[in-house]
């Protein structure tokens, strides 16, 4: 570990509760919808709009690493941010590039592994509540945005009726709905790695709200509710801030002792 790194004695991530993952869900979904409305209904195209929200993301980030305690409404405006750009991006490889949908999938899930595995490597944890140092943070938020553009290139690859396996929005959500609900088994009724199960659970909450999002927005004649990017966006949004308005979060619990090369972090409660 580098012993340089400056020590964090307290959590800038929420605590990982039910309302995390409602709230998660509905971000990726605001994701979908916010970056099809700047991309598709302002005409702007894939490349102006990961411009945008990129630069959106890297602001954003910036305040988010400088802070210097948890600000839930900062936190999730930086998961949206990630969730826009991320799917601006993934639409910009897989359909500007001619990528597709099974190569982007594929380049941004050995990306994604990539960054778990070098994580793992240089801190000895990739457990959100041993973000403990500055460098944690950052890895923290490498994750993040390679999971959400992962995310909108698998949700599209599994809900495309023309490129993709065709089981469209609904059974695209479904299916990745399906997937939760083993991994939340799985975290209740096995012994299986909490870290391991909470970052599945993490990757897995993009495909089911691009596949929404996409259910809410996206043509009749696609499948969709052909419902308005910004009205979509808008409720979304406001479904956000009124949860946490409810139901104020908590920072993640820092551990007293930070973890060393050797603490793996099997079994902490994600």
């Amino acid at each position: 570990m580098n012993t340089t790194d400056p020590k964090i004695d307290f959590s800038k991530v929420p605590e990982v509760t039910f309302l995390f993952w409602v709230v998660k869900i509905i971000a990726t979904t605001l994701g979908e919808t916010a970056g099809d409305a700047v991309t598709m209904s302002m005409n702007l195209g894939y490349l102006v709009g990961t411009a945008i929200f990129a630069t959106i993301f890297v602001l954003a980030i910036t305040v988010q690493v400088r802070a210097t305690k948890f600000h839930p409404y900062l936190f999730w405006f930086v998961i949206v941010a990630t969730t826009t750009a991320g799917t601006t991006l993934a639409d910009f490889f897989d359909r500007s590039l001619g990528i597709g949908y099974i190569g982007g999938t594929s380049i941004l899930l050995a990306l994604l592994l990539a960054c778990l595995g070098l994580w793992y490597w240089s801190l000895g944890s990739v457990s959100v509540n041993q973000l403990t140092t500055r460098k944690a943070e950052v890895f923290y938020w490498a994750t993040v945005m390679f999971s959400q553009t992962l995310g909108t290139a698998a949700g599209d690859w599994v809900a495309d009726p023309k490129a993709g396996l065709g089981l469209g929005y609904e059974g695209g959500a479904l299916v990745f709905a399906a997937g939760l609900a083993l991994v939340a088994a799985a975290y209740y009724w096995t012994t299986l790695s909490h870290t391991v199960l909470f970052w599945a659970a993490f990757i897995l909450t993009r495909p089911l709200g691009a596949t929404v999002g996409d259910f809410l927005d996206k043509p009749r004649a696609n499948g969709g509710l052909e419902l308005s990017r910004y009205t979509a966006s808008a409720v979304l949004a406001a479904l956000i801030i009124i949860g946490l308005l409810v139901f104020p979060q908590r920072a993640e619990r820092v551990p007293a002792v930070a973890a060393g090369p050797g603490a793996r972090g099997e079994n902490e409660a994600a």
